[in-house]
């Protein structure tokens, strides 16, 4: 921690943060305010799950920097507005080094030296005697609730911890520091100050960490099939509440909040903003202003995922019938779209390429526009590198790695993510789409307004795939039911 953030935490803690809201504190409430408290629980908190599966992780970044003093923050909070922070989140590598998940913990650091192993440098809480307790914002139990004392911190992730404030004096004279500069610029700014030589380095611990989390562990898979459940819970809410989102207006918006409250109560939130997208909103693919109605005899693109409390996420899109029933020309697109996620999904399989999935995906797509007369040519000429006709009517990848982050390993070199091979523990998604905007002429009329994309969680097996969100139906008389069947529940 620099000198500059120690001296605002320190006037932020005696009460002298800038605020024109806050008024001075008497001498006699200082006295009265941090006595007669009831002294904190004799019994340590309960070991995270994570906990256990840290070692391997620091040991694998050992193998690559086997000299190097690693520091990895959490990040600081981010302004909202004025002085209202957006909810804290740690940075992905952070949480997959240290277990921490939920909010835990701003400001914090881990480090990761190759004498000692691994120390989680945090704020513990501060005695209730000390003006901390009562006047900080950031830090304070009376605005933040009861932080972990070290102690209690060492017991739930397994690993010593220290304060924060000793970091800077902990790293001087340290051997080959390294940086995730991403994640919190005034501790960037103290290595780049601690340490001599080039900062290249840097943008390899940043890859490394990225490609380390390609393959899941047991846990790392335990989590996803949890957050596929609890996004199933969400889908089934969202599906019972249709009639309420199509009379109340602003139908979209009532979706988007009926997962919201299920993400927030199954797991830690929505693990990105949630597209609920009906009729020609659809064919907007990054649709999250959410704003319009649903229309009886339009569809309903749902993407969404509950991210549960270690922050593994679910990604997950089913495209309902908005009054249960597909018309004769929103089945034919599905159908197809449907055909193209199944043969996506069979190319998954280990040695395969990262890329065949969506090479099978969009073969089945592209003959089907080919069917339908609106490619200049053919289906191979649009599939061949000089074509790519079908990408105005299927713009995106038919698949990305999945994990702590919706987009995981999104620092990995392309080598090794769109070149690379898929492996027993990878998790992608399988999301082929048809998007007929309602005003492409070059589309036959019945289907234009017609999106429809169908994304399922793939799990690489050793001997093929497993579908990790298939207790959600995808055939279109099996979606019909389904919704009968909530409908009447």
């Amino acid at each position: 921690m620099t000198a500059e953030v120690e001296d605002k935490v320190a006037d932020e803690a005696e009460g002298k943060a800038p605020d024109n809201r806050k008024p001075p504190y008497s001498e006699a409430f200082k006295k009265f305010i941090v006595s007669g408290w009831a002294p904190y629980p004799g019994e340590p908190p309960a070991r995270l799950a994570a906990a256990d599966h840290t070692a391997a992780r620091h040991a694998r970044l050992r193998e690559v920097f086997p000299d190097a003093t690693l520091v990895v923050p959490a990040g600081p909070f981010k302004v909202r507005s004025n002085d209202t922070d957006y909810r804290f989140r740690p940075h992905t590598a952070f949480a997959y080094l240290s277990g921490l998940g939920e909010d835990r913990e701003p400001d914090a650091v881990l480090v990761l030296e190759p004498a000692t192993g691994a120390t989680l440098y945090f704020r513990p809480r501060c005695p209730r005697t000390d003006e901390e307790f009562y006047a900080s914002s950031r830090y304070g139990e009376m605005w933040v609730g009861t932080r972990d004392s070290l102690e209690e911190m060492s017991h739930r992730i397994g690993l010593p911890t220290r304060d924060i404030r000793e970091l800077e004096e902990a790293l001087t004279g340290a051997d080959n520091l390294v940086v995730l500069r991403e994640a919190d610029p005034d501790v960037t700014a103290m290595v780049d100050r601690l340490r001599e030589g080039d900062s290249d380095v840097d943008d390899r611990l940043a890859v490394e960490v990225s490609e380390m989390r390609f393959t899941k562990d047991e846990f790392e898979v335990g989590e996803l099939r949890r957050a596929c459940d609890a996004t199933r819970v969400g889908f089934e809410a969202v599906a019972r509440e249709l009639p309420n989102a199509v009379a109340n207006g602003r139908g979209e918006r009532w979706v988007e909040g009926v997962f919201a409250l299920h993400a927030r109560h199954l797991g830690n939130a929505v693990g990105y903003d949630t597209i609920a997208a009906g009729g020609d909103h659809a064919n907007t693919l990054h649709w999250i202003r959410n704003d319009g109605n649903l229309i009886d005899g339009d569809l309903l693109l749902l993407d969404a995922g509950v991210e549960v409390d270690s922050l593994y996420t679910a990604d997950v899109t089913r495209t309902l019938p908005v009054n249960g029933r597909f018309t004769e020309a929103q089945r034919r697109v599905y159908d197809v779209v449907l055909a193209a996620q199944q043969a996506g999904i069979d190319a998954c399989r280990p040695g395969a390429l990262f890329t065949d999935p969506h090479m099978a995906a969009i073969r089945v797509i592209a003959e089907f526009f080919e069917e339908l007369g609106i490619l200049p040519g053919t289906a191979e000429e649009s599939l061949a590198e000089d074509g790519g006709y079908h990408r105005r009517w299927m713009v995106h990848g038919t698949s990305h790695h999945l994990g702590l982050d919706v987009h995981d390993c999104a620092q990995a070199r392309r080598e090794t993510y769109r070149e690379g091979e898929l492996k027993p523990g990878m998790v992608i998604t399988v999301e082929p789409g048809i998007y007929f905007k309602s005003t492409d002429q070059l589309v036959p009329e019945e289907f234009r307004g017609i999106g429809i994309r169908i994304e399922d969680d793939i799990l690489i097996t050793h001997d093929g795939a497993e579908n990790l969100s298939a207790a959600l139906p995808r055939e279109a008389n099996e979606v019909e039911a389904w919704l009968r069947k909530l409908a009447g529940s």
